[in-house]
């Protein structure tokens, strides 16, 4: 199959089999590959792609990518640094307990925010942003990388998003090689 087909949805999919399609294909894209840099790059393809064959308020999605540990911060001040990404540009660094992002980083558990408006000290990188999920990938016990999506919706998520995301941020965490 060539590589892009990878990121073709069938029209008419459910939210779950898009989920699980995305895992499949990421799986198979990372095979041999443990470059955090292409792995994280061909999962926001991925991701975008899949909001995108979906329905409302799914295709509402508006930013779906990854910010990585920033190991030049410092252990007083710890940080994550812009990863790959689809959308528009988005905010650089993100202390941890900062913002939904900080937030996830800071307790490596995932942030399902259906307003971010309501959310205390949400980051808004993109004004059109309405609802969040920042899921936390950690390996060995330390957060190395956040799944992070918006949705220009609120109440753009659900358990389902949830459940997936963390699927997809195990796979990612074992599949790569982080930098230390």
């Amino acid at each position: 199959m060539v590589h892009a087909d990878a990121s073709n949805f069938a029209p008419g999919v459910t939210k779950e089999d898009a989920y699980e399609q995305v895992l499949l294909q990421a799986e198979g894209l990372f095979y041999e590959q443990r470059n955090w840099v292409c792995n994280l790059s061909n999962a926001a393809a991925l991701l975008w792609h899949a909001y995108k064959s979906l329905p409302s308020p799914s295709n509402a999605v508006n930013w779906a990518g990854f910010y990585t540990f920033d190991t030049l911060s410092t252990p007083a001040q710890p940080q994550l640094i812009l990863g790959p990404f689809q959308g528009k540009v988005a905010c650089q660094t993100i202390t941890f307990g900062r913002g939904v992002c900080g937030a996830a980083a800071a307790t490596g558990k995932t942030q399902l925010v259906p307003d971010v408006d309501a959310f205390p000290g949400h980051i808004a990188c993109d004004g059109d942003s309405r609802s969040e999920v920042v899921v936390p990938i950690v390996v060995g016990g330390k957060v190395v990388a956040i799944v992070d999506v918006d949705c220009a919706v609120k109440d753009g998520f659900d358990d389902v998003d949830r459940v997936w995301l963390e699927k997809l941020a195990e796979l990612i965490g074992n599949s790569c090689d982080w930098p230390q």
